[in-house]
């Protein structure tokens, strides 16, 4: 079914009540995107933050008349500052499927394939991961992501423990399986994320050795390697919960942090984890150590 849309390109305090009245006016979806290239940050608990200047794109169905959303939107914020105004026939179309066209097998250090389905790769030496976008996030794309992806498969993992703390996909989990941990443990705290790490775990043939939990049901234990991949301030928040699920000379890897925040996110862990140098990735960094 194809659909209008309709943008406009609004302030950051205007924009929230612009989208408000889209949906009022019938709107079927309704999204935010930065209008001038503009970094926004990880927000606090309960936040949602936005652009200083924000585009404010609406779906409507046919039967909606574009002209007559635009003159309402125009007259409710006449004192508010609207402006490129644009229009487009959107056809509608497989969007996982679609976005697949820019995910490709993926490489890190000579053992580990990130592979969607049907472009599985079986190289001798290798192990091959196979995935698909889907509910969680993580698929090697991101830098955060493919830093982690690119550890686990630069070092001996062979009958090893692992915690995925803050499990996205799984992909971490499982990747550490099929390059030899003993057992992994997933912990997320959206429902979803553990659903989508037990579907890649059934999909990669390792779901008898990856167990999922909820922050609330998961008793915490010393595991060899821990892998947090989330953002630097719940890093910060829960140092001392995840420095603790370190054993005695385990590994403790990091990711999901902004080159400036990374000193703040070594000062909370410092005092139980000695750190190896950080590795970057475009804006972010790595940080992996061991307990002391």
């Amino acid at each position: 079914m194809p659909w209008h849309q309709l943008t406009i390109t609004t302030t950051e305090k205007s924009a929230p009540k612009v989208a408000k009245y889209f949906s009022h006016l019938g709107a079927v979806s309704v999204t935010y995107m930065d209008a001038e290239d503009e970094p926004v940050y990880e927000p606090r608990i309960g936040e949602t933050k936005i652009w200083t200047n924000t585009q404010v794109i609406a779906l409507y169905e046919l039967d909606v008349e574009p002209e007559s959303v635009k003159a309402a939107i125009n007259a409710k914020f006449k004192h508010h500052s609207l402006e490129h105004w644009a229009y487009e026939f959107v056809e509608d179309q497989a969007w996982e499927r679609a976005w697949m066209e820019f995910y490709h097998p993926m490489k890190f250090a000579n053992r580990l394939w990130v592979c969607p389905t049907d472009q599985e790769q079986r190289e001798e030496g290798t192990v091959c991961l196979t995935l698909d976008p889907g509910l969680a996030f993580g698929t090697g794309t991101h830098p955060t992501t493919a830093l982690c992806l690119e550890w686990l498969a630069s070092h001996d993992l062979t009958g090893k423990t692992v915690i995925d703390y803050g499990c996205g996909s799984g992909i971490l989990a499982v990747a550490a399986i099929l390059l030899g941990a003993k057992i992994a443990y997933a912990v997320d705290i959206d429902p979803q994320a553990l659903t989508a790490t037990h579907d890649n775990a059934l999909k990669n043939n390792v779901v008898d050795k990856i167990h999922c939990y909820l922050p609330e049901d998961f008793e915490p234990f010393d595991a060899d390697v821990v892998l947090a991949n989330i953002l630097a301030k719940p890093l910060i928040d829960l140092s001392h919960s995840i420095s603790a699920l370190v054993i005695e000379n385990g590994d403790l890897v990091l990711s999901g942090i902004l080159a400036e925040q990374a000193d703040s996110v070594i000062e909370a862990y410092i005092e139980k984890i000695h750190f190896s140098p950080r590795v970057q990735q475009e804006d972010w960094i790595l940080l992996n150590g061991q307990k002391r």
